[in-house]
């Protein structure tokens, strides 16, 4: 009965082995550091080198990259994803492929409005270390810029990650979104616990509707390839 059970648990993992990572990667561990990080913000203010990178980082500053910083942060958050969305979704009804479009229209709504929940539960105060080029309201925790931008990129990876564009699409998101994030540390709008925040809050709940997706095709269709991805 014991050698049975073992087996049946080699096999399961086997079987199953991508998916079980997806969810400890994707899910497991961004729980587990998103936890910490609200846990350092409600009790301690933060992480200890939260003010120390802010203030290096503003030792580089000048006005010229301040309007260009201003400019990405702008074009990289909330003004694009209106007209991505809307280009994204109708490019893939287009294709005929509504799962994608359903995938990554949840993705990113999900992701904002999480975040605006998460903040008015924080309600932490934004850095107010020097006067931003680029000033913001509304709460700090978590970056609603580096939890959007993070969701965009996380989806348009899964869903490309079934073909050849697996590769082009993690070289062209991940550098956007270390951009997008590094933006809003020179601007002195979010602290570093805010930007790792607002990432593995996007990655857990991407990762999270990905399943969620998967499972729904799955009762539909028993052939559901175990490979990461939405088709």
């Amino acid at each position: 009965m014991f050698h049975h059970s073992i087996d049946s648990l080699r096999d399961f993992t086997t079987q199953h082995r991508w998916r079980l990572l997806a969810l400890f990667a994707g899910v497991l561990i961004p729980l587990l550091f998103f936890g910490h990080l609200a846990e350092e913000v409600h009790s301690d203010g933060g992480l200890w080198f939260d003010v120390p990178v802010l203030e290096l980082i503003h030792r580089h500053a000048n006005p010229r990259r301040d309007a260009f910083v201003a400019f990405v942060t702008n074009w990289g958050g909330y003004l694009s994803v209106p007209v991505l969305l809307i280009v994204a979704l109708g490019l893939w009804w287009r294709l005929h492929q509504g799962i994608s479009a359903v995938f990554f229209s949840v993705s990113v709504a999900g992701s904002l409005a999480m975040n605006l929940a998460a903040k008015a539960l924080f309600q932490r105060a934004r850095p107010a270390l020097w006067s931003s080029p680029a000033p913001a309201g509304n709460y700090s925790f978590p970056s609603g810029h580096a939890m959007v931008s993070m969701a965009i990129a996380l989806a348009l990876i899964f869903i490309a990650w079934p073909t050849r564009l697996r590769f082009p699409a993690i070289i062209l998101a991940i550098p956007c979104v270390l951009v997008i994030g590094l933006s809003r540390l020179y601007l002195g709008v979010h602290y570093p616990s805010d930007i790792l925040g607002g990432w593995s809050a996007a990655i857990l709940w991407v990762t999270g509707v990905s399943f969620v997706l998967r499972r729904h095709r799955a009762d539909q269709n028993d052939n559901v390839s175990p490979e990461i991805g939405i088709r």
